[in-house]
């Protein structure tokens, strides 16, 4: 399907310079009622198990009404839903780029009952069907190691968003974990990692998972190399024992040396993976396949919600509208994402690289530079262990950080203590709600140690209990949010050019350092001054070898 340029810069939609306007004296939390409970009643957004409360935003009706009206002017739903149909959106007008679909919300779109199915989805549905099978052969004693035992551990190995996703699910969900069944990851090509992860395994009783799409990623292949000579050296044959998940067609999708190769699509981007089979793989494994099923079904009910064009019904909108007042309105550079769930205690890792990749972008869809800020910098750790640690910036630093907490009614495991008359999960709930009232409303004090600004925004994403249903949702909820908003700002969030060069340059450097292993009066300077200097500077080539200084003109 064709792409279709609805996107307007921000700074050109008429109504900026009302919210402009708006932003000169936006609402003050600090002053006397304003926490009203009519206003914390009023400024919550429900939909599916996630509940967003967000009276303590700077935020007004006036303000929320310009922000309806920048939701439509930018056509930011019905960029939403063309993107779901395939309409290329992966594009920049007039230079190269990657002109691609953007199809991460079709593979969980499997639970409507229609006469023809979009050629995503189904394709979605054949890998499920293949992931059944698989998880059913592991189950019943049809798939085993050499000597006839089941397998109990799987290690994957990927980068970026062949980990960071899955991982942040598989640790969010551990408490719903088969007990006989453990997932590990690598990703960093540092070989400590590696090392220390397949030291603590039986290899016999150890699947493999190597995931890249292109089939081509260096330190995936890298640690798949260091893996495959850890099983051969343990008299391991690696191919009863490695699974991928790559493209079709790619260098990986190779019976010979993978046990059952799945496939992801191009159209799914890596940091959107996490629901494909690049997240299913591992959950599945983990979980069960109906745990996975019902991640995904949680993920598909918060992409049907992100269709409302009402911000006050649409949660994804909402966060996206209210990131935006922040960041281009209210002159905020970071957000910090704090989860009061130590399960999710690599949520928000995985939601840095989702965030930053997509929306940290300086061109519009145009190719022209942007006018304002685009996407935050985003962090953040979980509750209440961060209050320990670096709240007193968010407090009473010079740094102005907007918040969003993620906090469950209910703990996962249902293990509480009374202990002073609540609960741990009742102090766990009360901090947050407290830290959202301290930024928002401050302290005045005589001591100007103890006086609090207050006026530090934030919003409270609530839900009953962190379940598998309830892990998909969140996840697409952040999802549709940083869509939102790159469709909001006139940006590409689909491509990642800025990862290239840093690869091209290393490269080029592994290139030095292994023609320097061939030949010792190997000298790159002449046509690499800068890195030949840099790997001298750093002791990985002979300091005689380093080019002669030049003189500054």
């Amino acid at each position: 399907m064709s792409f279709h340029p609805l996107g307007i810069p921000l700074h050109r939609q008429p109504v900026c310079s009302l919210l402009r306007e708006l932003a000169q004296e936006p609402f003050d939390l600090t002053r006397p009622g304003a926490l009203s409970p009519e206003r914390i009643a009023g400024l919550i957004c429900r939909s599916g198990p996630v509940d967003v409360l967000y009276a303590c935003q700077r935020v007004d009706g006036a303000v929320l009404d310009a922000l309806q009206e920048l939701a439509d002017s930018s056509r930011a739903v019905d960029q939403f839903l063309l993107m779901k149909a395939g309409v290329v959106m992966n594009r920049i007008e007039g230079v190269e780029s990657e002109n691609r679909q953007v199809l991460h919300t079709a593979v969980r779109d499997i639970f409507q009952d229609r006469p023809a199915e979009p050629a995503a989805t189904a394709k979605a549905r054949q890998q499920l069907f293949r992931l059944a099978t698989f998880l059913d052969r592991l189950d019943s004693g049809g798939l085993t190691n050499a000597a006839g035992q089941p397998f109990t551990d799987l290690v994957q190995i990927g980068i970026g968003g062949s980990d960071l996703g899955p991982r942040a699910l598989c640790h969010a969900l551990a408490a719903f974990r088969r007990p006989e069944r453990r997932v590990h990851f690598i990703a960093n090509v540092d070989p400590d990692d590696a090392a220390g992860v397949l030291a603590s395994l039986d290899l016999s009783r150890s699947l493999v998972l190597v995931v890249s799409k292109s089939g081509s990623t260096l330190e995936t292949l890298t640690n798949e190399a260091l893996a495959r000579e850890a099983f051969q050296q343990a008299g391991l044959d690696p191919a009863r024992h490695f699974l991928a998940v790559t493209g079709p067609g790619s260098p990986m999708d190779d019976p010979g040396r993978y046990l059952e190769s799945f496939h992801m699509e191009e159209s799914v981007g890596g940091r959107f993976s996490a629901t494909s089979m690049v997240g299913g793989v591992a959950l599945g494994f983990a979980l069960g396949y109906d745990a996975f099923l019902d991640i995904l079904r949680g993920a598909n009910d918060m992409d049907l919600a992100a269709e409302e064009r009402d911000l006050r019904r649409n949660p994804a909108l909402l966060l996206a509208l209210l990131g935006v007042w922040n960041r281009s309105f209210l002159g905020c550079e970071t957000l910090a994402v704090l989860p009061y769930s130590q399960a999710l205690h690599r949520f928000t890792a995985h939601l840095q690289q989702c965030d930053m990749e997509s929306n940290g972008k300086g061109i519009t869809r145009q190719g022209q530079p942007v006018v304002g800020g685009t996407g935050p910098v985003v962090w953040g750790e979980p509750g209440t262990n961060g209050q320990h640690a670096f709240y007193q910036l968010l407090h009473q630093g010079t740094t102005l950080v907007p918040v969003e907490f993620i906090g469950f009614r209910h703990s996962q495991r249902d293990i509480d203590l009374l202990v002073q008359g609540t609960t741990c999960q009742d102090k766990l709930l009360a901090n947050l709600l407290a830290q959202a009232q301290a930024m928002a409303c401050g302290q005045k004090s005589a001591n100007p140690n103890r006086a609090f600004a207050g006026n530090r925004p934030s919003s409270i994403i609530m839900a009953e209990r962190l379940t598998p249903y309830t892990m998909g949702a969140i996840l697409a909820l952040y999802e549709a949010k940083i869509v939102f908003m790159g469709f909001i700002w006139d940006i590409n969030s689909f491509d990642q050019e800025g990862v290239q060069l840093g690869k091209k340059l290393a490269s080029r450097l592994l290139g030095h350092l292994e023609a320097r292993r061939q030949n010792p009066r190997h000298d790159g300077a002449a046509g690499d001054p800068v890195g030949w200097a840099l790997l001298a500077a750093a002791d990985l080539v002979p300091p005689s070898s380093q080019p002669s200084p030049t003189r500054e003109p």
